[in-house]
């Protein structure tokens, strides 16, 4: 009988722990629709466990940019373009470094450095600290270098400049609208330099297509639940969600 499944296809579907994945992306999509951003902080540290590192950072970049229609013409309104741009553009310069650490460097030393520096800064915000300084072009391009060297060794671009927002006195639909962008930004600019570096595969694309389902339907519901008024409970969402994501991605739980 000839074969009727895409050969890309069937090896998406036979990835290990497909279930899992689906219900991280599922979390995730929920989280990103809800408060702007956690996509990656949700899915990667349980992606890493059954997926090659770039597999994972293939896969998280492509479904994520399944809600540029659904979200990107909202945060438009209330997102500053000129920060985000400034941001974005640092980021997609600090890529291709970033890919290089990520054929050199272990990867288990990657996830340990993330985990590390996420639950430092989470500590900080908990504790009340707040930044009060002035948000000037060189603090934005060091954000977005920072983002970009991270994205491209480790898919977990958005860490610096999410906690930047969450520490400010920023509300939370700009903090939202703000991330949503920026993020959108990354995952262009992280597709396109793994693209030219020939990591995307066939099977990461038609995982990312399977992925794309539970993740769509989670940012739809997420995207519903959210209200500007809403500010302790989209705070408390969001350290909850950074605090798992570090726990849960290091790498002693193999």
């Amino acid at each position: 009988m000839p074969e009727t499944i895409p050969s890309g296809l069937a090896a998406a579907l036979a990835s290990p722990g497909l279930i899992w994945l689906i219900l991280a992306m599922g979390a995730a999509g929920l989280v990103r629709g809800f408060a702007g951003f956690g996509t990656a902080l949700i899915f990667m540290p349980i992606a890493t466990h059954l997926l090659p590192l770039p597999v994972a950072i293939v896969v998280l970049s492509f479904t994520d940019l399944t809600t540029v229609p659904s979200l990107v013409p909202r945060a438009l309104r209330d997102a500053d373009k000129r920060a985000v741009l400034l941001m974005g553009v640092a980021a997609i310069a600090a890529m291709t470094p970033g890919i290089w650490l990520l054929n050199l460097v272990d990867e288990a030393l990657l996830r340990w450095a993330v985990c590390g520096i996420v639950a430092l800064t989470l500590a900080a915000l908990v504790s009340g600290w707040r930044y009060t300084g002035p948000q000037g072009r060189g603090l934005l391009v060091g954000l977005g270098l920072a983002a970009g060297l991270l994205g491209g060794s480790t898919g977990l671009a958005g860490p610096p400049v999410i906690l930047f927002y969450l520490a400010g006195a920023a509300a939370a639909a700009s903090v939202r609208a703000n991330t949503i962008l920026f993020l959108g930004l990354i995952d262009v600019g992280i597709i396109a330099m793994l693209w030219i570096n020939q990591l995307v595969t066939a099977q990461a694309l038609w995982l990312s297509a399977v992925l794309a389902v539970p993740f769509v339907l989670g940012s739809l519901a997420g995207q519903a639940l959210f209200r500007p008024g809403r500010e302790k409970l989209f705070r408390g969402i969001a350290y909850t969600t950074i605090a798992l994501a570090a726990v849960v991605g290091l790498p002693i739980f193999e």
